[in-house]
């Protein structure tokens, strides 16, 4: 045996079975699996909500009680959640960080909704976060008794793309201007934005032939909601394209998307059914270009989403001092494999089996730097033959002996592998 692989397998039996942490709970417990980390919420300071208003000048609500369709994208809190990774040197750590807070930002704003968790990814520009976040989002409520769940999408891009779509929405709306109501034209004089995403009676008409943000993408932000969709389709998980789902474009950018509850039809705003059920369980959206903004040197990217669902079971809010610790790291190798890594995190979370995971880097040397970095007696390796033959490698690190596991063997046998390493 190498004296490097003697020196990993010696380190890994010098650690306990478990892994502290602070601020977890139960259902924290699945976001663990899928790679983030439990945080305590940050703070929210006057600075905060200074940038905030600098921001959204006119457009700043200081409430959950969203105008016009609005939903609760709360500036102030990304604001926070980005001075945090600045302030905390998480740009030192590997990229990116993906961070799970089980209680809302701590605000001295008054909060009249209720919001169950946030999960941010912060420092990664690929398709395959959002695909994160709403794959645990998803998950975490189905332990919440949603089962039956969706995701509506939109996008408005880039920069350039925002631009675009921008004038050519006003010019729209400029022309039809005689058919508004007045509270339509109120609405279009602080922000046209706003009032494609209106869903009263006034201009429900009129937004159905509005121009579409999908239309006025640029080639960019074109193929990465194309990734965010292939994603979506490899996951399995029903979408549709919800033209009017606009986030405030002052700080938003890309990918829009809401988990809805697929049992309940949307009411009014799209948030309740008429019996005052649920409908939107979530509400992600990206926030580029947002750190320099806020007057940061450096451009952190940065996508999160909220879950405002209003159950609460309160086994799943538990606090958990610790998790078991991985034995096994992932490493993908091609496109195809990175498409069905979800999917693989999904059916060994289930069988209670967590592992080490970079899906972010495509390079093979920086994921096996991730490896080394856990030491890790076990590594699943899937490059595009084995995604193709829906199989993985398992590979024992200090003899590199490996087998070729079929993926709907896979649980089992890691469970396995797992029962006999810590015995």
């Amino acid at each position: 045996m190498p004296d490097k692989m003697k020196k990993n397998k010696s380190q890994i039996n010098s650690k306990s079975k478990f892994i502290s942490y602070d601020h977890l709970d139960k259902i924290g417990e699945v976001a663990l699996y899928y790679g983030f980390t439990p945080m305590k919420s940050p703070t929210v300071i006057d600075a905060d909500l200074k940038a905030a208003k600098d921001i959204l000048e006119g457009d700043y609500v200081d409430d959950e009680t969203e105008q016009h369709g609005r939903f609760p994208l709360h500036v102030e809190e990304k604001i926070a959640f980005i001075r945090t990774y600045h302030e905390q040197n998480m740009h030192n750590h590997s990229q990116p960080v993906l961070l799970y807070f089980k209680d809302t930002c701590r605000s001295p704003l008054k909060k009249t909704g209720q919001r169950y968790a946030d999960l941010e990814i912060l420092g990664m520009s690929g398709s395959i976060a959002e695909a994160t976040l709403v794959q645990t989002a998803r998950a975490m409520l189905a332990e919440e008794k949603y089962l039956n769940t969706s995701v509506e999408v939109n996008s408005i891009g880039d920069k350039d793309s925002i631009s675009r779509f921008s004038r050519e929405l006003t010019a729209y709306y400029r022309k039809h201007i005689n058919d508004m109501t007045p509270e339509c034209r109120q609405i279009l004089k602080r922000d046209p934005f706003e009032l494609l995403a209106y869903h009263g009676e006034g201009c429900k008409e009129l937004n159905k032939d509005a121009p579409k943000s999908i239309d006025f993408l640029s080639e960019t932000s074109r193929r990465h909601l194309e990734e965010v969709l292939e994603y979506f389709e490899a996951l399995n998980i029903p979408y549709v394209i919800n033209n009017s789902l606009i986030g405030n474009r002052k700080y938003c950018t890309e990918t829009i998307f809401t988990i809805v509850n697929a049992d309940q039809t949307a009411g009014e705003n799209g948030a309740k059914n008429k019996k005052g059920e649920q409908h939107i369980l979530a509400i992600g959206v990206r926030y580029n270009g947002l750190a320099k903004r806020v007057g940061m040197k450096r451009d952190i990217q940065g996508v999160g989403i909220s879950l405002l669902i209003k159950n609460n079971t309160t086994a799943l809010r538990k606090p958990m001092a610790k998790a078991k610790r991985p034995i096994t790291s992932f490493v993908q190798l091609s496109p195809e494999s990175k498409l069905l890594s979800l999917i693989i995190i999904e059916h060994l979370r289930q069988a209670k089996i967590p592992l080490y995971l970079s899906l972010a880097k495509d390079r093979l040397g920086a994921q096996v730097s991730t490896v080394e970095k856990h030491h890790t007696p076990y590594v699943i390796v899937m490059g595009k033959k084995e995604a193709v033959d829906k199989t993985a490698i398992v590979r024992r690190n200090d003899t590199h002996a490996q087998d070729v596991i079929p993926l709907d063997q896979l649980a089992k046998h890691m469970k396995k592998l797992e029962t006999q390493y810590w015995k």
